[in-house]
Protein backbone atom coordinates (compact mmCIF):
# COMPACT_ATOMS: atom_id res chain seq x y z
CA UNK A 1 0.00 0.00 0.00
CA UNK A 2 1.28 3.14 -1.05
CA UNK A 3 1.06 6.68 0.68
CA UNK A 4 -1.00 7.83 -2.27
CA UNK A 5 -3.81 5.33 -1.23
CA UNK A 6 -3.79 5.68 2.58
CA UNK A 7 -4.10 9.57 2.33
CA UNK A 8 -7.15 8.77 -0.16
CA UNK A 9 -8.47 6.74 2.64
CA UNK A 10 -7.72 9.37 5.05
CA UNK A 11 -9.42 12.03 3.31
CA UNK A 12 -12.76 10.10 2.63
CA UNK A 13 -12.88 8.56 6.16
CA UNK A 14 -12.93 12.10 7.36
CA UNK A 15 -15.73 13.42 4.75
CA UNK A 16 -17.81 10.18 5.47
CA UNK A 17 -17.23 11.31 9.27
CA UNK A 18 -17.99 14.95 9.23
CA UNK A 19 -21.00 13.75 7.05
CA UNK A 20 -22.44 11.46 9.92
CA UNK A 21 -21.18 14.48 12.20
CA UNK A 22 -23.36 17.08 10.29
CA UNK A 23 -26.33 14.48 10.14
CA UNK A 24 -26.38 13.95 13.63
CA UNK A 25 -26.34 17.61 14.82
CA UNK A 26 -29.54 18.02 12.18
CA UNK A 27 -31.46 15.77 14.35
CA UNK A 28 -30.26 17.33 17.38
CA UNK A 29 -31.25 20.14 16.16
CA UNK A 30 -34.68 19.80 13.78
CA UNK A 31 -35.73 16.47 15.78
CA UNK A 32 -34.81 16.76 19.52
CA UNK A 33 -38.25 16.04 20.96
CA UNK A 34 -38.08 12.44 18.84
CA UNK A 35 -34.89 11.94 20.53
CA UNK A 36 -36.00 13.20 23.94
CA UNK A 37 -38.61 10.62 23.57
CA UNK A 38 -35.87 7.68 23.28
CA UNK A 39 -34.19 9.11 26.26
CA UNK A 40 -37.64 7.87 28.12
CA UNK A 41 -36.29 4.65 27.53
CA UNK A 42 -33.66 5.07 29.71
CA UNK A 43 -35.49 7.53 32.27
CA UNK A 44 -33.67 10.37 30.98
CA UNK A 45 -34.75 14.21 31.20
CA UNK A 46 -34.31 16.06 28.44
CA UNK A 47 -31.44 17.98 29.76
CA UNK A 48 -29.56 14.58 30.57
CA UNK A 49 -30.07 14.05 27.07
CA UNK A 50 -29.05 17.38 25.47
CA UNK A 51 -25.55 16.56 27.83
CA UNK A 52 -25.12 13.41 26.46
CA UNK A 53 -25.98 14.11 22.84
CA UNK A 54 -23.61 17.45 23.13
CA UNK A 55 -21.18 15.46 24.66
CA UNK A 56 -20.93 12.72 22.08
CA UNK A 57 -20.74 15.32 19.25
CA UNK A 58 -17.93 16.58 20.54
CA UNK A 59 -15.93 13.07 21.56
CA UNK A 60 -16.57 12.01 17.71
CA UNK A 61 -15.70 15.38 16.32
CA UNK A 62 -12.39 15.08 18.55
CA UNK A 63 -12.16 11.80 17.30
CA UNK A 64 -12.46 12.54 13.47
CA UNK A 65 -9.39 15.42 14.01
CA UNK A 66 -7.30 12.80 15.83
CA UNK A 67 -7.44 9.91 13.99
CA UNK A 68 -8.40 11.05 10.49
CA UNK A 69 -7.76 14.74 9.80
CA UNK A 70 -4.06 14.99 11.32
CA UNK A 71 -2.94 12.24 9.85
CA UNK A 72 -3.72 13.41 6.54
CA UNK A 73 -2.39 16.79 6.67
CA UNK A 74 0.83 15.25 8.03
CA UNK A 75 0.85 12.76 5.38
CA UNK A 76 0.50 15.86 3.10
CA UNK A 77 3.04 17.81 4.31
CA UNK A 78 5.47 15.03 4.46
CA UNK A 79 4.94 13.53 0.83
Amino acid sequence: MNIEVVRGVLLWSTIINYGVLVLWALLFLFARDWMHRLGRWYRMTAEQMDLIQLAGMTFYKIGIILFNLVPYIALRIVA
